[in-house]
């Protein structure tokens, strides 16, 4: 029998990714997330905001950054206009405010259009997992009904990761149209 786990786990992988992906997506709500990928120069070196900075929800719409060293707050700043992330700024006495704008339609459907495109990257991941899965098949000479066995085990993965890369997508389409 010919081992599927590294393809299972590439599925897995996937799907892990693609949730990830969505995170980074703003829906007009207010989510730490959205700031993880804003980098900061603290005392001579980059690296993320939450490392510098403790991020919270104030309200729905509103983020609220407030640095673990009040010398890093002219930096955060300028590392949150840097991301260019599209959201308002806000600086005051004890951090930083990042209001989070409401979305229209069109900006919607923009970012809908965006989910599809990282569901697409997920899917290519899918389908090159079944191709190194079924490669590995070929190179392993198993007995036809074997590999006819594994193949459509390989199958089998490969659509069901691929429902769980929809059903993710689903989801988040529904979030971002809501």
């Amino acid at each position: 029998m010919y081992d599927l786990t590294k393809c299972k786990q590439e599925i897995v992988n996937a799907a892990d990714w693609l949730v990830k992906e969505y995170g980074q997506i703003h829906t007009g709500r207010a989510a730490p997330v959205l700031l993880d990928g804003v980098m900061v120069e603290a005392y001579g070196a980059m690296g993320p905001l939450k490392n510098s900075a403790s991020v919270a929800i104030e309200d729905p719409r509103t983020l609220r950054v407030v640095p673990w060293d009040k010398g890093l707050l002219k930096e955060i700043e300028r590392s949150l206009h840097a991301a260019n992330l599209g959201f308002s700024i806000a600086v005051d006495d004890a951090g930083v405010r990042v209001i989070i704008p409401a979305l229209t339609t069109e900006s919607r459907s923009a970012l809908v259009k965006i989910a599809k495109d990282r569901l697409e990257d997920a899917r290519i991941t899918v389908r090159k997992a079944r191709e190194v899965a079924l490669q590995g098949l070929k190179d392993a000479k198993l007995p036809e009904d074997a590999a006819v066995r594994t193949k459509d085990d390989v199958q089998k993965l490969v659509d069901e990761g691929n429902a769980s890369l929809e059903s993710i997508f689903k989801k988040k389409e529904v979030e971002i149209m809501s």
